[in-house]
């Protein structure tokens, strides 16, 4: 597989009510079930689409936590097409023991992340997540995740258009790839709002060289 069958689009997800308390909400079990859009996020995704200039999406794939599937459904509904599919590929990065803190617990996340230049803490975070001590989920396992999500769909479609609706972390990861910076560096990624729909890559172009 050298060249993408399809074209994609990522959208992060309308405000939610996790954004409005500043919470950090990353646990399926919690996210699935709660946190979903707030009135604004609601208002925020509706512009967004009125103001999309891109080809017509002839899918669309979502996080199955509450706030990316309520963004789809509304996504789905204004271009008309069937019920979104969803894929726990897409879903937020896991933030550990952050999970339920204040959302400035971010910042600190991304420190280590940039500051991670040869892996070590990602690979130790990666050791302690698969010894059940609830590390954060480390970028190079989320971009794994991200594309991996894209081969399987590559794979399953051609020649079509999906908007893949996910959340802040993996869509930042997961641009790093088609822009030539390292997975540690995702916040040097221009800013992905609330709702922002953004292309990925077109259908004919290569697939990223991943070291």
């Amino acid at each position: 597989m050298t060249q993408f069958n399809n074209s994609y689009y990522l959208m992060r997800h309308g405000q939610s009510e996790a954004n409005v308390a500043g919470l950090i909400v990353s646990a399926p079990f919690i996210g699935t079930t709660a946190y979903g859009l707030t009135e604004e996020g609601e208002r925020q995704v509706q512009a967004s689409l009125a103001h999309f200039e891109g080809p017509r999406p002839t899918r669309v794939i979502s996080s199955d936590f509450l706030r990316a599937r309520q963004t789809a459904v509304l996504a789905a509904r204004y271009f008309e097409l069937p019920s979104p599919e969803l894929d726990v590929g897409l879903r937020e990065r896991f933030f550990g023991g952050w999970e339920g803190q204040a959302d400035s617990g971010y910042g600190q996340v991304w420190q280590q992340d940039e500051a991670d230049t040869d892996g070590s803490l990602d690979k130790a975070a990666e050791d302690a997540g698969s010894q059940g001590q609830g590390a954060v989920e480390p970028v190079s396992c989320v971009l794994q995740r991200g594309l991996d999500t894209l081969r399987a769909l590559d794979t399953r479609h051609a020649g079509e258009v999906l908007l893949l609706v996910s959340h802040g972390d993996l869509v930042q990861i997961l641009q790093t790839a088609f822009v030539g910076l390292a997975a540690r560096a995702h916040r040097r990624v221009p800013h992905h709002q609330t709702a922002e729909i953004r292309s990925l890559v077109s259908r004919g172009q290569s697939w990223p060289m991943i070291s």
